[in-house]
């Protein structure tokens, strides 16, 4: 977590001038590198890839057109130790609407492809949402930091999940996440998929609303993990472990937001079955403003493994 300017300002360049940074080395090329490797991920975060994509797709319609909705397929796990290419297809230009496809290339091979809608702003008289969940707010909330520093002392949580969190807490922190019931960390216990989290990127982000945007979308790859919720695998004397991988990935943006400031993300699992998982989320203002939505399935395996 960033308690200072200074660290605020450090996160900041982790995201945006990093983890989010692009180089346009072509007409429509762009590369990625500074890739990150999540502990425990056998790929690179897939919330950086769609990030990235977004952020090449941006650079090529007219700055009055804003995203309002990208659809992923993850292909193939990508690699940190080598840049990702970026091409960026014109697919139809529009007065309101224009549309953008994005092929994510690694040493040759495609890994990821992203379809993604921009248009101008405009209104309506006719609207309509959901009302925002009712639950406290962010403050007095451990992070999730936290919280794993406090597995660390607890008994009840198997020396195998304590070995991981060790490596956990060495990455860079680029975002803070405050999840409502602290029971969903632990999973000891099967529990409803269902889970509310607040979560704001660290550090300041900009006036810029398409990198808040582009931010988003890097943060709301963290979907698939309410699918685990109803296993309880992390208990003392568990063996089951779960392998856990995106398959498609789908954001539809509702109304300006900025990032940096707290949001609710509420998210749930509808099904789980045949080694698949269905997940769906929507992102909240905090004056109740529906900003996104999302949707992604992913791979759910279960196997054993010794302790």
């Amino acid at each position: 977590m960033a308690d200072s300017d200074s660290e605020a300002s450090s996160n900041e360049n982790i995201l945006t001038e990093s983890f989010l940074h692009l180089e346009e080395i072509d007409v429509n090329l762009y590369r990625g590198a500074n890739l990150f490797h999540p502990i425990g991920s056998r790929s690179v975060y897939g919330g950086q890839v769609v990030a990235h994509a977004l952020r090449a797709a941006y650079t090529t319609v007219p700055v009055q057109h804003h995203v309002h909705s990208v659809h992923c397929y993850f292909l193939k796990g990508g690699s940190a130790d080598t840049p990702i290419l970026y091409h960026v297809d014109h697919t139809r230009e529009g007065r309101t609407y224009c549309n953008r496809n994005v092929k994510a290339i690694q040493e040759g091979a495609p890994i990821f492809t992203m379809q993604a809608s921009f248009k101008r702003v405009e209104t309506d008289l006719y609207t309509h949402q959901y009302s925002m969940p009712k639950v406290p707010g962010p403050e007095g909330l451990l992070s999730s930091v936290e919280i794993m520093e406090r597995q660390l002392k607890t008994d009840s949580v198997s020396a195998r999940r304590k070995r991981y969190i060790k490596k956990k807490l060495t990455e860079s922190v680029t975002y803070e996440n405050r999840p409502v019931n602290e029971q969903y960390s632990y999973r000891e216990e099967p529990l409803e998929a269902v889970s509310y989290n607040w979560v704001r990127a660290l550090g300041h982000i900009g006036d810029d609303s398409k990198m808040h945007e582009c931010v988003a979308v890097y943060l709301s790859d963290s979907i698939l993990d309410v699918s685990l919720l109803p296993a309880g695998v992390y208990g003392k004397d568990s063996s089951q472990r779960m392998f856990v991988t995106s398959l498609d990935h789908s954001v539809w943006f509702h109304n300006p937001f900025r990032i940096d400031e707290w949001m609710l993300y509420e998210k749930e699992s509808p099904h789980c079955g045949d080694g698949r998982a269905m997940t769906q989320g929507r992102l909240w203002k905090r004056d109740g403003t529906l900003a996104m939505s999302v949707a992604q399935e992913g791979v759910v395996r279960t196997f054993k493994s010794s302790l």
